[in-house]
């Protein structure tokens, strides 16, 4: 069913929600709210029917929920960027489905694609068989990839989620190479099933759960602004790449022959931590006179998001494997590994799943990766994303919360710190996670959803469509710079943030 266009209601003047916004680069200048925003008031009787939505769902939903707590909101319609609760509230979602929605919410291309396989007779559920939708996709997919790599290329259908694929990755490369052990990173995330959340970084995600059958090395990933050797900058990611090659060189070192190495080139829920280009050619390097597959996470960097298609494309570095989902969808769900047909060691059913077959997501996404190429979206994800990100910076004399600013294309991290806090080697000052959430929900309260991440869970993360206007830019920074200083002196006390 095709969700209608939001209108705004009809008013002396435009609502204080989100600015109404067409789709892409090009697209003509929208109305701009004010400076201080606060999402509209809602309609007579909404907020008691949003109220029930949401306790049901306290009630009935596990108590794993996550965005749920942190966004008491009923999203009723959608598009571009705005969403609007069944209250009437409007919001700009700077979290885009975490990196999922690379054209923003029923975006034309998106839907047309749905009507078109809809009104064919397709057939929506195949398993694995061969479908014109999914050979179309499979040609729209390996024409955006490196063409050193698409030349080789073998594409495996993973179940409809990243960390399905990252599985498949991790389960590919140590068939291939009969070894066993993953080389993995600090600050990284690559999933919640039993091998990804093994090469996760994030000791509250597996402290409670039974380790599995991974065997895992974590090695230091570059972090300038609290660098794991108290040096940063360029001296510190060099001193990351002589760590991994050392240790794996040292014969008594601890470290069998591994698998495969597994990273992100941008880490996300890390804190949006990009690694410099020169260390991922060097991990590149390593890797590969040393006969260890590499394996690079592209679940939420992929589709232009970090100002390139593909985020392996900065450094120019060709992977044995790259793990693809979220945007690959077009908004659906679909998630596939690509990788050197050397590495296509399986036999038949060695990795399955039942939604492997998802037509309707392949018609998605074989239609929003065309439109990003065509329309040049990752270029512009580049310039949006330096230009937030350079104003953002500037805020830090104005705002000293503001500890560091960081991030590549439309993936962007700024990071708060208790400005009063103690210096360290690096010039960091302590994280401020507590500060992070009445942030998050001062934002909310001014109609901008954005999400926490990072370390200590003190990095506010932006993750705007690639069809961000400069309007819905300018917006979006001055909710977010508002929202800063109101809670940073002292307002906002987390009435959204604390909910059950």
């Amino acid at each position: 069913m095709t969700v209608p266009p939001i209108s705004p209601p009809v008013t002396e003047r435009p609502p204080e929600g989100a600015p109404e916004a067409a789709d892409g680069p090009g697209a003509p200048r929208v109305q701009d709210a004010p400076s201080i925003h606060r999402a509209p008031a809602a309609a007579p009787g909404a907020g008691a029917r949003a109220a029930g939505i949401l306790r049901r769902q306290r009630t009935r939903e596990s108590s794993a929920r996550t965005y749920a707590r942190s966004f008491p909101i009923v999203p009723a319609r959608a598009k571009g960027m705005t969403i609007e609760g069944t209250d009437g509230r409007r919001y700009l979602d700077c979290l885009s489905g975490a990196g999922t929605l690379a054209l923003g919410h029923n975006h034309p291309v998106v839907l047309e694609a749905v009507r078109r396989t809809m009104e064919s007779g397709a057939p929506l559920h195949v398993l694995d068989l061969a479908t014109p939708e999914k050979d179309d996709f499979t040609d729209a997919l390996f024409a955006t990839l490196p063409g050193n790599f698409a030349d080789r290329a073998r594409i495996h259908f993973c179940g409809p989620a990243g960390t399905d694929a990252v599985e498949a990755a991790l389960k590919l490369t140590r068939t291939a190479t009969g070894r066993r052990g993953v080389l993995a990173f600090t600050g990284a995330y690559h999933g919640m099933t039993a091998g990804a959340l093994a090469v996760t970084g994030r000791v509250s995600a597996r402290e409670r759960v039974a380790e599995g059958v991974a065997e895992v090395t974590r090695l230091p990933y570059p972090y300038p602004y609290r660098c794991p050797f108290g040096v940063g900058g360029e001296r510190g990611a060099e001193l990351a790449a002589t760590y991994a090659r050392r240790l794996l060189d040292d014969p008594v070192g601890g470290v069998a022959p591994p698998a495969a190495m597994i990273l992100e080139a941008v880490q996300g829920e890390g804190g949006a931590v990009p690694a410099p280009d020169s260390w991922l050619r060097e991990m590149r390097r390593i890797t590969a006179e040393r006969g260890i597959p590499l394996i690079v996470d592209e679940v939420q960097t992929g589709v232009g998001r970090t100002g390139a298609f593909w985020a392996v494309e900065h450094s120019g570095v060709t992977p044995d494997v790259m793990v693809m989902s979220k945007a690959i969808g077009g908004s659906l769900p679909l998630a596939v590994i690509v990788y050197d047909q050397d590495y296509d060691a399986w036999l038949p059913g060695a990795h399955t799943g039942t939604f492997r077959g998802n037509t309707l997501a392949m018609a998605t996404g074989a239609a929003t990766l065309r439109y990003v190429a065509e329309e040049g979206l990752a270029d512009r994800a580049a310039t949006v994303g330096a230009r937030m990100t350079a104003r953002l910076d500037g805020l830090r004399h104005e705002l000293p919360v503001i500890g560091d600013v960081r991030g590549r294309g439309l993936m962007i991290g700024v990071e708060l710190v208790d400005p009063e806090g103690p210096v360290d080697s690096c010039g960091a000052r302590p994280a401020a996670p507590e500060l992070a959430v009445r942030v998050r929900a001062a934002c909310l309260e001014r109609g901008l959803i954005i999400e926490l991440g990072g370390r200590f869970d003190a990095t506010l993360r932006l993750l705007p469509p690639l069809t961000i206007t400069d309007e819905q830019a300018e917006a979006v920074l001055d909710r977010l710079t508002d929202a800063i200083a109101h809670a940073s002196a002292g307002g906002c006390q987390d009435k959204q943030g604390r909910q059950a």
